[in-house]
């Protein structure tokens, strides 16, 4: 099971940082991921890391957001700086092919 916090509202060029708290299974062997979908629109892969730490970014985000994990506390985060409007969206956290946590709403204004 994948639990998402920490989504809100800011002002454009702010931050915020989104978490994924995962319970059950080899959450250390677990390659996860960021993904988001506006309305209207397909949901897309944000941020992805391997088990072993390895990062890859949509150009979209790339500079602006980094991914992380802390396999002790099982979860894995969303660091999001100088946001955009163009970056809200519900975010979803995913074990790579795997299950879905059940999104938490980001709203940027302008």
């Amino acid at each position: 099971q994948l639990v998402e916090s920490g989504g809100g509202l800011v002002q454009a060029g702010g931050s915020l940082r989104v978490s994924c708290a995962a319970s059950g299974g080899i959450f250390s062997h677990l390659a996860m991921g960021w993904y988001r979908q506006a309305p209207g629109k397909q949901r897309d892969l944000v941020a992805a890391i391997t088990s072993s730490g390895i990062t890859n970014y949509a150009d979209s985000v790339k500079g602006r957001f980094t991914i992380s994990r802390d396999n002790a506390k099982k979860t894995v985060y969303l660091q999001m700086n100088s946001l955009k409007p163009e970056d809200t969206a519900v975010y979803y956290c995913r074990v790579i092919g795997g299950s879905w946590g059940q999104g938490t709403q980001v709203t940027v204004s302008s």
